[in-house]
Protein backbone atom coordinates (compact mmCIF):
# COMPACT_ATOMS: atom_id res chain seq x y z
CA UNK A 1 0.00 0.00 0.00
CA UNK A 2 3.03 2.37 0.75
CA UNK A 3 4.45 1.54 -2.33
CA UNK A 4 0.96 2.22 -3.96
CA UNK A 5 1.15 5.92 -2.97
CA UNK A 6 4.25 6.54 -3.45
CA UNK A 7 3.65 5.69 -6.83
CA UNK A 8 0.56 7.75 -7.32
CA UNK A 9 2.39 10.59 -5.38
CA UNK A 10 4.94 10.81 -7.80
CA UNK A 11 2.69 10.95 -10.93
CA UNK A 12 0.97 13.59 -9.41
CA UNK A 13 4.74 15.39 -9.52
CA UNK A 14 4.96 14.36 -13.24
CA UNK A 15 1.68 16.06 -13.76
CA UNK A 16 2.29 18.89 -11.93
CA UNK A 17 5.64 19.16 -13.58
CA UNK A 18 3.73 18.93 -17.01
CA UNK A 19 1.73 21.89 -16.01
CA UNK A 20 4.76 24.08 -15.13
CA UNK A 21 6.26 22.45 -18.91
CA UNK A 22 3.07 23.93 -20.94
CA UNK A 23 4.21 27.44 -19.09
CA UNK A 24 7.47 27.66 -21.07
CA UNK A 25 6.83 25.10 -23.72
CA UNK A 26 8.18 25.64 -27.54
CA UNK A 27 5.56 23.85 -29.64
CA UNK A 28 6.65 23.56 -33.38
CA UNK A 29 6.77 21.95 -36.84
CA UNK A 30 9.53 20.34 -38.43
CA UNK A 31 9.69 23.53 -40.99
CA UNK A 32 9.98 25.60 -37.99
CA UNK A 33 12.70 23.31 -36.17
CA UNK A 34 14.45 23.51 -39.36
CA UNK A 35 14.78 27.42 -39.51
CA UNK A 36 15.34 27.44 -35.64
CA UNK A 37 18.62 25.61 -35.90
CA UNK A 38 19.99 26.84 -38.67
CA UNK A 39 20.03 30.44 -37.05
CA UNK A 40 20.28 29.28 -33.42
CA UNK A 41 23.10 26.35 -33.47
CA UNK A 42 26.72 27.33 -33.00
CA UNK A 43 27.97 23.94 -34.94
CA UNK A 44 26.24 25.21 -38.04
CA UNK A 45 27.13 28.85 -37.00
CA UNK A 46 30.71 27.98 -36.96
CA UNK A 47 31.21 26.12 -39.93
CA UNK A 48 28.93 28.72 -41.95
CA UNK A 49 31.73 31.32 -40.72
CA UNK A 50 34.63 28.62 -42.48
CA UNK A 51 32.85 29.23 -45.90
CA UNK A 52 33.35 32.90 -45.98
CA UNK A 53 36.89 32.14 -44.29
CA UNK A 54 37.64 30.45 -47.17
CA UNK A 55 36.36 33.06 -49.75
CA UNK A 56 38.92 35.14 -48.12
CA UNK A 57 41.52 33.11 -49.39
CA UNK A 58 40.70 33.31 -52.79
CA UNK A 59 40.63 36.95 -52.35
CA UNK A 60 44.36 36.31 -51.08
CA UNK A 61 45.47 34.18 -53.63
CA UNK A 62 44.61 36.48 -56.39
CA UNK A 63 46.43 39.10 -55.02
CA UNK A 64 50.20 39.79 -56.98
CA UNK A 65 53.46 40.36 -54.53
CA UNK A 66 54.60 43.21 -53.54
CA UNK A 67 57.29 45.45 -54.69
CA UNK A 68 59.97 45.36 -52.85
CA UNK A 69 62.36 49.01 -51.96
CA UNK A 70 65.56 48.72 -50.55
CA UNK A 71 67.20 51.81 -49.68
CA UNK A 72 70.80 52.69 -48.66
CA UNK A 73 72.15 55.97 -47.03
CA UNK A 74 75.85 56.43 -46.25
CA UNK A 75 75.69 56.57 -42.09
CA UNK A 76 80.02 57.41 -41.24
CA UNK A 77 82.13 59.20 -44.26
CA UNK A 78 85.53 58.60 -42.73
CA UNK A 79 87.76 60.41 -45.31
CA UNK A 80 85.25 63.60 -45.11
CA UNK A 81 84.93 63.05 -41.02
CA UNK A 82 81.00 63.44 -41.61
CA UNK A 83 77.99 61.76 -40.87
CA UNK A 84 74.77 60.93 -42.93
CA UNK A 85 77.09 62.34 -45.98
CA UNK A 86 73.91 61.96 -47.82
CA UNK A 87 74.19 65.27 -49.74
CA UNK A 88 76.19 65.72 -53.65
CA UNK A 89 79.08 64.79 -52.70
CA UNK A 90 77.62 61.71 -50.37
CA UNK A 91 76.98 58.16 -50.82
CA UNK A 92 73.01 56.67 -51.31
CA UNK A 93 71.56 54.18 -53.52
CA UNK A 94 67.70 53.25 -54.19
CA UNK A 95 66.52 49.72 -55.56
CA UNK A 96 62.83 48.38 -56.27
CA UNK A 97 62.41 44.66 -57.24
CA UNK A 98 59.55 42.89 -58.26
CA UNK A 99 58.26 39.29 -58.85
CA UNK A 100 56.94 38.63 -61.52
CA UNK A 101 55.22 34.28 -61.27
CA UNK A 102 55.44 32.49 -63.85
CA UNK A 103 54.22 29.14 -65.34
CA UNK A 104 50.39 29.89 -63.88
CA UNK A 105 51.03 29.80 -60.10
CA UNK A 106 48.79 32.36 -59.70
CA UNK A 107 45.93 30.78 -61.45
CA UNK A 108 46.80 27.97 -59.70
CA UNK A 109 46.69 28.88 -56.40
CA UNK A 110 43.21 30.77 -57.34
CA UNK A 111 42.04 27.36 -58.25
CA UNK A 112 42.74 25.78 -55.05
CA UNK A 113 41.59 28.29 -53.02
CA UNK A 114 38.20 28.17 -54.59
CA UNK A 115 38.08 23.80 -54.03
CA UNK A 116 38.45 24.74 -50.44
CA UNK A 117 35.72 26.89 -50.46
CA UNK A 118 33.94 24.33 -52.34
CA UNK A 119 35.21 21.69 -49.46
CA UNK A 120 34.08 23.91 -46.66
CA UNK A 121 30.55 24.81 -48.45
CA UNK A 122 30.27 20.33 -48.84
CA UNK A 123 31.50 20.36 -45.24
CA UNK A 124 28.30 22.38 -44.29
CA UNK A 125 25.91 20.80 -46.26
CA UNK A 126 26.87 17.23 -44.35
CA UNK A 127 26.58 18.72 -41.05
CA UNK A 128 23.14 19.84 -41.97
CA UNK A 129 22.15 16.79 -43.18
CA UNK A 130 23.32 14.92 -40.37
CA UNK A 131 22.12 17.56 -37.58
CA UNK A 132 18.78 17.31 -39.91
CA UNK A 133 18.34 13.93 -39.26
CA UNK A 134 19.05 13.74 -35.40
CA UNK A 135 16.86 16.75 -35.48
CA UNK A 136 13.99 14.94 -37.34
CA UNK A 137 14.24 11.69 -35.72
CA UNK A 138 14.34 13.20 -32.23
CA UNK A 139 10.96 14.88 -32.66
CA UNK A 140 9.27 12.34 -34.48
CA UNK A 141 10.05 9.96 -31.06
CA UNK A 142 9.53 12.93 -28.83
CA UNK A 143 6.17 13.37 -30.68
CA UNK A 144 4.85 9.55 -30.58
CA UNK A 145 6.52 9.18 -27.07
CA UNK A 146 4.05 12.44 -25.52
CA UNK A 147 0.95 10.42 -27.51
CA UNK A 148 1.95 7.13 -25.63
CA UNK A 149 2.33 9.20 -21.71
CA UNK A 150 -0.74 11.00 -22.98
CA UNK A 151 -2.78 7.29 -24.07
CA UNK A 152 -0.85 6.05 -20.29
CA UNK A 153 -2.57 9.04 -18.59
CA UNK A 154 -5.98 8.39 -19.51
CA UNK A 155 -6.08 4.89 -18.86
CA UNK A 156 -3.89 5.31 -15.50
CA UNK A 157 -7.26 7.82 -14.57
CA UNK A 158 -9.40 4.96 -15.13
CA UNK A 159 -7.69 2.61 -13.41
CA UNK A 160 -7.25 4.65 -10.36
CA UNK A 161 -11.05 5.18 -9.95
CA UNK A 162 -12.08 1.60 -10.39
CA UNK A 163 -9.16 0.63 -7.62
CA UNK A 164 -10.37 2.89 -5.45
CA UNK A 165 -14.21 1.31 -5.64
CA UNK A 166 -12.70 -1.69 -5.19
CA UNK A 167 -10.97 -1.13 -2.49
CA UNK A 168 -14.26 0.34 -0.80
CA UNK A 169 -15.67 -3.01 -1.57
CA UNK A 170 -12.97 -4.97 -0.45
CA UNK A 171 -13.24 -3.24 2.92
CA UNK A 172 -17.04 -4.64 2.92
CA UNK A 173 -15.75 -7.58 1.98
CA UNK A 174 -18.17 -7.56 -1.53
CA UNK A 175 -14.99 -8.19 -3.33
CA UNK A 176 -11.39 -10.28 -2.76
CA UNK A 177 -8.47 -8.84 -1.57
CA UNK A 178 -6.76 -10.84 -4.15
CA UNK A 179 -8.96 -8.83 -6.93
CA UNK A 180 -7.66 -5.45 -5.69
CA UNK A 181 -4.05 -6.62 -5.76
CA UNK A 182 -4.62 -7.84 -8.49
CA UNK A 183 -5.54 -4.40 -10.30
CA UNK A 184 -3.00 -2.73 -8.27
CA UNK A 185 -0.36 -4.42 -10.05
CA UNK A 186 -1.66 -3.80 -13.61
CA UNK A 187 -1.55 -0.12 -12.16
CA UNK A 188 1.85 -0.85 -10.98
CA UNK A 189 3.19 -1.87 -14.12
CA UNK A 190 1.18 0.59 -16.31
CA UNK A 191 3.32 3.27 -13.88
CA UNK A 192 6.35 1.38 -14.44
CA UNK A 193 6.36 1.57 -18.75
CA UNK A 194 5.44 5.42 -18.15
CA UNK A 195 8.38 6.39 -15.98
CA UNK A 196 10.58 3.60 -18.39
CA UNK A 197 8.77 6.51 -21.61
CA UNK A 198 9.31 9.35 -19.40
CA UNK A 199 13.22 8.76 -18.47
CA UNK A 200 13.97 8.14 -23.06
CA UNK A 201 11.41 11.11 -23.56
CA UNK A 202 13.99 13.36 -21.10
CA UNK A 203 17.10 11.97 -22.59
CA UNK A 204 16.10 12.62 -26.13
CA UNK A 205 14.53 16.33 -25.25
CA UNK A 206 18.07 17.28 -23.99
CA UNK A 207 19.40 16.49 -27.89
CA UNK A 208 16.50 17.50 -29.33
CA UNK A 209 17.41 21.17 -26.96
CA UNK A 210 21.24 21.13 -28.16
CA UNK A 211 20.54 21.37 -31.48
CA UNK A 212 17.64 23.94 -31.16
CA UNK A 213 19.64 25.84 -28.50
CA UNK A 214 16.73 26.27 -26.12
CA UNK A 215 16.14 25.22 -22.85
CA UNK A 216 12.11 24.88 -23.31
CA UNK A 217 9.92 22.05 -23.20
CA UNK A 218 9.80 21.20 -26.81
CA UNK A 219 6.02 20.11 -28.39
CA UNK A 220 6.35 18.15 -31.63
CA UNK A 221 3.60 19.06 -33.90
CA UNK A 222 2.79 16.17 -35.84
CA UNK A 223 0.01 14.71 -37.31
CA UNK A 224 -0.57 11.70 -38.42
CA UNK A 225 -1.18 12.50 -42.33
CA UNK A 226 2.72 13.78 -41.88
CA UNK A 227 3.63 10.46 -40.86
CA UNK A 228 1.40 8.30 -43.79
CA UNK A 229 2.61 10.91 -45.91
CA UNK A 230 5.98 8.50 -46.18
CA UNK A 231 4.59 6.07 -47.99
CA UNK A 232 5.84 6.13 -51.59
CA UNK A 233 7.31 4.24 -53.84
CA UNK A 234 10.80 4.35 -54.98
CA UNK A 235 13.10 2.67 -57.14
CA UNK A 236 16.65 1.95 -55.72
CA UNK A 237 18.75 2.43 -58.61
CA UNK A 238 16.97 6.26 -58.69
CA UNK A 239 17.60 6.53 -54.96
CA UNK A 240 21.32 5.65 -55.67
CA UNK A 241 21.92 7.88 -58.30
CA UNK A 242 20.49 10.62 -56.50
CA UNK A 243 22.95 10.12 -53.59
CA UNK A 244 25.52 9.83 -55.99
CA UNK A 245 24.85 13.35 -57.00
CA UNK A 246 23.41 14.58 -53.86
CA UNK A 247 25.03 12.91 -50.83
CA UNK A 248 27.47 16.27 -49.24
CA UNK A 249 29.98 13.97 -47.90
CA UNK A 250 30.31 12.02 -51.73
CA UNK A 251 30.56 15.07 -53.21
CA UNK A 252 33.04 16.68 -50.87
CA UNK A 253 35.33 13.23 -51.48
CA UNK A 254 35.13 14.03 -54.92
CA UNK A 255 35.92 17.78 -54.84
CA UNK A 256 38.83 16.45 -52.35
CA UNK A 257 40.05 14.26 -55.88
CA UNK A 258 40.47 17.54 -57.75
CA UNK A 259 42.16 19.50 -54.90
CA UNK A 260 44.35 16.82 -55.02
CA UNK A 261 45.05 16.74 -58.72
CA UNK A 262 45.09 20.85 -58.42
CA UNK A 263 47.87 20.50 -56.04
CA UNK A 264 50.00 18.41 -58.27
CA UNK A 265 49.78 20.46 -61.19
CA UNK A 266 50.63 23.15 -58.64
CA UNK A 267 53.52 21.84 -57.61
CA UNK A 268 54.68 20.82 -60.80
CA UNK A 269 54.56 24.73 -61.37
CA UNK A 270 56.34 25.85 -58.82
CA UNK A 271 59.18 23.88 -60.66
CA UNK A 272 59.69 26.81 -62.70
CA UNK A 273 61.48 29.68 -61.76
CA UNK A 274 59.49 33.13 -61.47
CA UNK A 275 61.86 35.99 -62.88
CA UNK A 276 62.72 39.17 -60.19
CA UNK A 277 62.97 42.16 -62.35
CA UNK A 278 64.87 45.41 -60.55
CA UNK A 279 65.91 49.11 -60.83
CA UNK A 280 67.95 50.97 -59.05
CA UNK A 281 69.84 54.50 -58.18
CA UNK A 282 72.99 54.55 -57.21
CA UNK A 283 74.57 58.21 -56.81
CA UNK A 284 78.29 57.39 -56.27
CA UNK A 285 79.08 54.23 -55.18
CA UNK A 286 78.76 52.66 -59.27
CA UNK A 287 81.14 53.19 -62.20
CA UNK A 288 79.67 56.05 -63.16
CA UNK A 289 78.03 59.19 -60.88
CA UNK A 290 74.31 58.96 -60.34
CA UNK A 291 74.07 55.79 -62.20
CA UNK A 292 70.76 54.08 -62.99
CA UNK A 293 70.59 50.44 -63.39
CA UNK A 294 68.13 47.62 -64.60
CA UNK A 295 68.28 44.04 -63.95
CA UNK A 296 66.23 40.89 -63.45
CA UNK A 297 67.37 37.99 -60.99
CA UNK A 298 66.28 34.18 -61.90
CA UNK A 299 67.23 31.23 -60.26
CA UNK A 300 68.78 28.31 -61.91
CA UNK A 301 67.16 24.95 -61.65
CA UNK A 302 69.82 22.71 -61.63
CA UNK A 303 69.71 20.58 -58.28
CA UNK A 304 65.83 21.61 -56.79
CA UNK A 305 63.45 20.77 -59.36
CA UNK A 306 60.44 19.68 -56.51
CA UNK A 307 60.95 16.76 -57.83
CA UNK A 308 59.95 15.48 -53.93
CA UNK A 309 56.47 17.61 -53.42
CA UNK A 310 55.53 16.52 -57.17
CA UNK A 311 56.24 12.59 -56.34
CA UNK A 312 53.81 13.35 -52.94
CA UNK A 313 51.28 15.55 -54.69
CA UNK A 314 51.32 12.53 -57.40
CA UNK A 315 50.67 9.92 -54.37
CA UNK A 316 48.32 11.60 -53.19
CA UNK A 317 45.61 11.81 -55.93
CA UNK A 318 45.82 7.87 -55.99
CA UNK A 319 44.57 7.70 -52.13
CA UNK A 320 41.93 10.49 -52.92
CA UNK A 321 40.48 7.92 -55.87
CA UNK A 322 40.97 5.27 -53.96
CA UNK A 323 39.31 7.12 -51.14
CA UNK A 324 36.43 8.66 -53.02
CA UNK A 325 35.75 4.66 -54.61
CA UNK A 326 35.59 3.21 -51.13
CA UNK A 327 33.24 6.30 -49.99
CA UNK A 328 30.79 5.08 -53.40
CA UNK A 329 30.77 1.74 -52.39
CA UNK A 330 29.52 2.42 -49.27
CA UNK A 331 26.99 5.53 -50.11
CA UNK A 332 25.72 2.29 -52.56
CA UNK A 333 25.92 -0.17 -49.82
CA UNK A 334 24.02 2.34 -47.45
CA UNK A 335 21.57 3.50 -49.85
CA UNK A 336 20.38 -0.35 -50.23
CA UNK A 337 20.09 -0.87 -46.84
CA UNK A 338 17.89 1.92 -45.94
CA UNK A 339 15.57 0.95 -48.83
CA UNK A 340 14.61 -2.18 -48.00
CA UNK A 341 14.43 -1.68 -44.10
CA UNK A 342 11.88 1.03 -45.48
CA UNK A 343 10.48 -1.38 -47.50
CA UNK A 344 9.67 -3.72 -44.63
CA UNK A 345 8.43 -0.87 -42.27
CA UNK A 346 6.04 0.57 -44.75
CA UNK A 347 4.66 -3.18 -45.42
CA UNK A 348 4.93 -3.81 -41.48
CA UNK A 349 2.87 -0.02 -41.00
CA UNK A 350 0.63 -0.98 -43.25
CA UNK A 351 -0.56 -4.24 -41.60
CA UNK A 352 -0.09 -3.14 -37.96
CA UNK A 353 -2.31 0.09 -38.80
CA UNK A 354 -5.24 -1.52 -40.63
CA UNK A 355 -5.39 -4.55 -37.47
CA UNK A 356 -5.58 -1.52 -34.88
CA UNK A 357 -8.75 0.62 -35.66
CA UNK A 358 -11.11 2.65 -33.74
CA UNK A 359 -12.36 -0.97 -32.50
CA UNK A 360 -9.84 -1.32 -30.27
CA UNK A 361 -10.90 2.19 -28.33
CA UNK A 362 -14.63 0.82 -28.87
CA UNK A 363 -14.11 -2.36 -27.20
CA UNK A 364 -11.75 -0.86 -24.31
CA UNK A 365 -14.84 1.38 -23.28
CA UNK A 366 -17.20 -1.66 -23.68
CA UNK A 367 -14.82 -3.75 -21.57
CA UNK A 368 -14.01 -1.24 -19.24
CA UNK A 369 -18.51 -0.30 -18.36
CA UNK A 370 -18.70 -4.17 -18.77
CA UNK A 371 -16.25 -5.09 -15.78
CA UNK A 372 -17.31 -2.28 -13.92
CA UNK A 373 -21.02 -3.46 -14.13
CA UNK A 374 -19.68 -7.05 -13.16
CA UNK A 375 -20.50 -8.30 -16.68
CA UNK A 376 -16.91 -9.17 -17.40
CA UNK A 377 -14.61 -10.81 -15.06
CA UNK A 378 -11.46 -9.63 -13.66
CA UNK A 379 -9.24 -12.06 -15.79
CA UNK A 380 -11.01 -10.91 -18.96
CA UNK A 381 -10.66 -7.38 -18.09
CA UNK A 382 -6.74 -7.66 -17.14
CA UNK A 383 -6.08 -9.91 -20.24
CA UNK A 384 -7.82 -7.63 -22.70
CA UNK A 385 -6.13 -4.04 -21.19
CA UNK A 386 -3.10 -5.74 -21.02
CA UNK A 387 -3.06 -6.59 -25.05
CA UNK A 388 -4.34 -3.20 -25.38
CA UNK A 389 -1.18 -1.67 -24.14
CA UNK A 390 0.59 -3.85 -26.14
CA UNK A 391 -0.91 -2.78 -29.28
CA UNK A 392 -0.83 1.09 -28.65
CA UNK A 393 3.36 0.42 -27.63
CA UNK A 394 3.38 -1.14 -31.11
CA UNK A 395 1.45 1.43 -33.11
CA UNK A 396 3.54 3.48 -31.34
CA UNK A 397 7.09 1.99 -32.34
CA UNK A 398 6.45 0.88 -35.77
CA UNK A 399 5.11 4.60 -36.60
CA UNK A 400 8.10 5.68 -34.76
CA UNK A 401 10.38 3.28 -37.10
CA UNK A 402 8.22 4.49 -40.24
CA UNK A 403 9.59 7.93 -39.72
CA UNK A 404 12.48 7.36 -38.56
CA UNK A 405 13.05 4.55 -42.04
CA UNK A 406 11.88 7.95 -43.94
CA UNK A 407 14.42 10.27 -41.91
CA UNK A 408 17.45 7.51 -43.24
CA UNK A 409 15.97 7.09 -46.74
CA UNK A 410 16.81 11.24 -46.85
CA UNK A 411 20.34 11.13 -44.93
CA UNK A 412 21.55 8.38 -47.29
CA UNK A 413 20.25 9.90 -50.49
CA UNK A 414 21.11 13.42 -49.67
CA UNK A 415 18.26 14.69 -50.41
CA UNK A 416 14.51 16.00 -49.32
CA UNK A 417 12.27 13.38 -50.71
CA UNK A 418 9.63 13.27 -48.94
Amino acid sequence: MRKFKLITFFLLFLSTFSALADKDSLSISLIEADQLFLKTNYLVLANELNISVQKAQVIQAGLYPNPVLTLDFNAIDPENNQILHVGSGGQQSVQIEQLILLGGKRKAQIDLAKTNVALAEYAFQDLIRQLKFELHTGLYLLNQQQLLINKYNTQMKMLDGIINTYEGQTAKGNIPLKDLVRLKGVYLNLSNERAAIFADFFAQLTKVQTILQTKQMVIPRIKEEDIKAFIQPFSLDLLIQTAFENRPDLLLSQKDTQFAQQYFSFQQKLAKPDITLFSSYDQRGGAFQRQVNVGMAIPLMFWNKNQGNIKSAELQIKAKNYAYEGMKSQVQAEVQSTYYQFQQTVREYQKNTKLFNDDFEITLKGMTENFQKGNVSLLEFVDFFESYNNAVSEISRIKLQLATSAEQIKLSTGKELF
